[in-house]
């Protein structure tokens, strides 16, 4: 749809992930810069107050380099809050929803970090699991519903990425980012989205927003759509352009074949 939408000279902004297959990825941005029209991929957790104010301190050198992170990104699971509340929505089903909570969750947190540390994934170690979710009639469903990913990054920071749709009690998306000077913390705090407590003990706290959740729907806009329409506009890059978020999905993919070869993959 994306790549007929651009061949007809149409600009696109499209909802995350941006395909199925890598090589999908790959065809849409290429199509893209061949018809000179615009490409923007809904990564919307890059745009909230509290990623953005992390990547201008990360970016100042304020904290020195980042050495080690964690990043999560749990819930309930997509039955509780898609439009076929049902333990037989097609989340579950392999054919339909090709990825379970490591593609639908884990490329935000994927994405965010190579966001804020600004730079490539060298390597991927990543584990899948079908824990708890089952079908209507007791069988496991077809996708993983809980995932952990160890990525090492090309200028050597190392850390995880953990999904789950079995966050039962309380949702959480959250990261922390440990760098020589300090250490960031983004949405632990439900007052404080962004905390630093230096080295040397000194805390700071940013009030800023809140992070949007499937239960707590505050926030009404997330800018994607102000960008889009900017883009066009203006024609000057975007922080949500294709072009980056390939990365990314490349990223997700070496995660699936860490996880289906029990090997580490280069990328």
């Amino acid at each position: 749809m994306t790549i007929d939408a651009l061949n007809h000279g149409k600009h696109v902004l499209c909802e995350k992930p941006m395909a199925i297959s890598l090589a999908e990825c790959e065809e849409m941005f290429a199509v893209a810069k061949k018809s000179g029209k615009r490409l923007l991929i809904d990564h919307n957790q890059r745009l909230t107050p509290a990623h953005m104010k992390a990547k201008e301190i990360i970016a100042s050198g304020e904290l020195g380099r980042v050495i080690s992170f964690s990043a999560t990104f749990g819930h309930r699971g997509p039955e509780m809050w898609s439009a076929d509340k049902s333990s037989n929505t097609w989340f579950f089903k392999k054919n339909a929803a090709a990825f379970g909570s490591m593609a639908d969750l884990g490329i935000h947190k994927i994405d965010l970090m190579r966001f804020l540390i600004g730079a490539d994934v060298k390597n991927v170690f990543s584990r899948l699991a079908t824990l708890d979710k089952k079908f209507p009639d007791g069988t496991p469903i077809e996708v993983d519903d809980n995932s952990v990913e160890i990525l090492t990054f090309e200028n050597g920071a190392l850390g995880t990425v953990t999904t789950s749709w079995t966050h039962y009690g309380e949702e959480c998306n959250a990261s922390t980012l440990y760098c020589e000077k300090g250490t960031l913390k983004l949405y632990h705090d439900p007052r404080y989205s962004l905390q630093i407590v230096y080295a040397d003990g000194t805390k700071v706290n940013y009030e800023l927003d809140r992070i949007q959740t499937n239960e707590d729907k505050q926030q009404q806009s997330s800018g994607a759509i102000d960008l889009f329409v900017e883009s066009i506009l203006t024609g000057k890059p975007s922080v949500l352009d294709a072009e980056d978020i390939v990365k990314s999905m490349r990223v997700v993919f070496a995660c699936l074949e860490s996880a289906e070869s029990g090997r580490i993959v280069d990328l």
